[in-house]
């Protein structure tokens, strides 16, 4: 039946969209709409094209393969053509049986007959590569690009250290290997952070990037090796193009599984992931098991591949529309899709942190159904110019709290939406009113109001309670989180409130335990004022910091009445801290707690104020970076602040020293950009006792 002119219309249409996102994904490395709704645009294309043949056009996005070669490099065409596969769209166990059935059908196969052996692999998310190798050398590689004519990026592929440059003797005169070039997500974060770093420096022409798979495409197409290499890019290897002829010299491969191994042999990254299946139902039970580990997985995967195992078998099955009849790519539910933001509120974590949230028109994401995401911050709200009213592309990944990826800019022609205004974060806290505070070098803004924000309740009072402040024996989280959901308890002085009757009425509490508690809160009573200013949880004030406060002033008014000035005095207390000090005993709120609490018999012994000494670190700043041999972070932190010194989150022309562990990232690298000395932890322990 000949296409009515409405599925004609459709069919240029989609044509003509799908021509755009490709070059916008694969030309420009900047994607406009989730992979998930391009391929139902190309499905949909399919579709028609295959009811009605006469709308197949030369030019057609289904008669192509990839994106064209960019004009600044060589094209290459390949010897053979770097061919897509087809995409199963059913993403449940069905999708795996479905395939199973068509290539048994294929080879005229019944149901007695045995069932079929295949090879699923991983589905990687990132650049198809193909390596040419002659004599055993790395002479030449390729980027996928229509699949007849590629990019020649060798120069930028040989900065990959897990490509081998020359090949062992047994390795076949000619060689073409296939495979994935692709970023692992650690390096991904660790790429943008350095990104954020540059921008926020006021580096122009610099941006961050989306995801792992356009980041690396972004690098293999450097004009620049020097940038690539500087860019952590993987390779994993799945399958061969050209190779010289069993009776010239090549190997007599029978199976995809021995073609891998043998690829392994020679030197190649071969996914450990791949293994040999039997029958639909092996094909089915591998999608679901590497689904559940897709999120612990180093690198991204956007579903399985199931490739036939004989070779003899996918030489007898053959292609169909430049797709081989026997191999398939089964893809789990989209991560990614498209909605609007209907409103823009604020968020208040249990450790007072405030936190932009997009309240979404519900969508189906990553296998759940989702109506918030998260703006992170400020400045990401603002980098990404979220605002009330947008289209945006959403993200989920497993348990990952949902984000938003960024626009979706208009149609051509559309009709311009009402867009809301910037987003900036409220002057005080929506839950309590206290003031909201941010950090001279910290992106986050957060409620000053600790002792007395109900969405910090819990948070405080635990923190009050733990070992290393007030301790409350047997006050753990199940019972705060009782005590806090039954509103018995709403600020700290209400723990000493408590009678044996209210916390024996508690679920799984019985008079003896309630009896315990209170005996536990009548003994807290008695504590240090170290302990006391530690357990308010005055952001930033760890242990060593109370300490340096109450050796210094002696009582507790003069710390709440101390200027930034006067704290700035004390040993351990720079800026930062000082003004946290300041903002916490500056809300009345926090006053009225610590007064409630003296009055309900908290009590420490006070004296007068230390004569002051000299520390080793005092007015220098350090940056921790890396995986210490015998520290944590937060020991060698606090370590640190005890001997006077500061410790900052990044590097900048301020900091005296890093402190680099091992897999030290992008720190290091500005710290050697910047002159900035570099130590490691047996230096640190020098300067810690004054001998450097």
């Amino acid at each position: 039946m000949k296409a009515t002119e409405a599925e004609s219309a459709r069919a240029r249409d989609l044509r003509a969209q799908l021509h755009t996102h490709a070059h916008h994904y694969y030309v420009l490395d900047e994607p406009q709409i989730p992979d998930a709704q391009y391929d139902r645009m190309f499905q949909e294309l399919q579709a028609l094209e295959a009811a009605h043949p006469e709308l197949q056009t030369p030019d057609s996005p289904t008669q192509r393969v990839g994106g064209r070669p960019l004009p600044q490099f060589e094209s290459v065409r390949h010897a053979v053509p770097m061919l897509s596969i087809r995409t199963e769209t059913d993403t449940g166990a069905q999708g795996a049986v479905a395939f199973d059935a068509r290539v048994r059908r294929e080879l005229g196969l019944n149901e007695s007959d045995p069932a079929l052996e295949y090879v699923a692999e991983l589905k990687f998310d990132g650049l198809a590569m193909s390596l040419r190798y002659e004599d055993g050398v790395l002479v030449q590689a390729a980027t996928r690009g229509d699949g007849e004519l590629g990019e020649d990026v060798t120069q930028n592929i040989r900065t990959i250290g897990q490509i081998p440059l020359r090949l062992p003797s047994t390795a076949p005169p000619v060689l073409e290997v296939r495979g994935e070039v692709y970023m692992g997500r650690k390096d991904f974060e660790a790429l943008n952070e350095t990104q954020r770093e540059k921008i926020a420096q006021g580096a122009r022409n610099e941006k961050t990037f989306v995801n792992p798979r356009n980041a690396a495409a972004g690098a293999v197409r450097q004009l620049d090796p020097a940038v690539a290499r500087r860019r952590p890019l993987s390779f994993f290897a799945y399958g061969l193009g050209e190779i010289t002829p069993p009776g010239q010299g090549g190997p007599d491969f029978q199976t995809q599984f021995e073609l891998l191994q043998t690829l392994a042999a020679w030197g190649f990254p071969v996914a450990r992931e791949a293994q040999v299946v039997v029958g639909a139902d092996a094909l089915a039970a591998y999608h679901q098991r590497m689904g559940q580990a897709r999120d612990a997985l180093p690198f991204d995967i956007d579903g399985v591949v199931y490739k036939v195992n004989s070779l003899a078998l996918q030489r007898q099955l053959g292609f169909v529309t430049r797709e081989p009849r026997w191999a398939v790519a089964h893809k789990y539910p989209a991560q990614e899709q498209i909605t609007a933001v209907l409103a823009i509120d604020v968020q208040v974590g249990r450790t007072g942190k405030l936190t932009p949230v997009a309240k979404l028109a519900p969508v189906f994401v990553g296998g759940v159904t989702v109506t918030n995401a998260t703006l992170h911050n400020e400045d990401e709200a603002r980098r990404k110019d979220v605002r009330v009213g947008d289209t945006v592309i959403v993200r989920r990944a497993g348990d990952v709290i949902p984000e938003i990826v960024g626009l979706v800019p208009p149609e051509p022609g559309a009709a311009p939406v009402a867009r809301g205004p910037v987003f900036t974060m409220p002057a005080h806290c929506p839950v309590c009113g206290s003031t909201a505070v941010r950090e001279e070098g910290e992106a986050d803004h957060r409620c000053s109001g600790g002792l007395f924000c109900a969405a910090q309740r819990k948070q405080a009072i635990l923190h009050y309670a733990q070992r290393r402040a007030v301790e409350i024996e047997g006050l753990g989280d199940k019972l705060v989180e009782q005590l806090v959901d039954a509103g018995v308890v709403r600020v700290l002085p209400d723990l000493y409130r408590l009678g044996v009757s209210a916390l024996a009425a508690l679920d799984r509490m019985a008079e003896k335990s309630a009896r315990n508690i209170v005996e536990a809160l009548e003994k807290s009573k008695q504590t240090t004022l170290p302990r006391f200013l530690f357990g308010l949880g005055i952001r930033h004030v760890g242990e060593a910091t109370a300490k340096e406060l109450a050796r210094h002033f002696g009582k507790l008014d003069a710390v709440m009445d101390a200027s930034e000035e006067d704290l700035l005095q004390v040993n351990d207390v720079g800026p930062i801290v000082a003004r946290s000090i300041r903002t916490f005993f500056g809300q009345r709120h926090n006053r009225e707690v610590v007064e409630q609490l003296r009055a309900c018999g908290v009590r420490w012994p006070e004296g007068e104020p230390a004569p002051r000494t000299a520390l080793p670190l005092s007015g220098k700043t350090f940056v921790i970076t890396g995986t210490l041999p015998t520290l944590s972070r937060e020991q060698a932190k606090e370590m640190i602040e005890a001997a006077g010194g500061k410790v900052a989150g990044s590097v900048s022309k301020k900091t005296d020293h890093l402190v680099a562990g091992a897999e030290a990232g992008s720190k290091l690298e500005r710290a050697q950009e910047l002159g900035v000395n570099v130590i490691d932890e047996s230096q640190l322990q020098e300067l810690l006792h004054g001998r450097a």
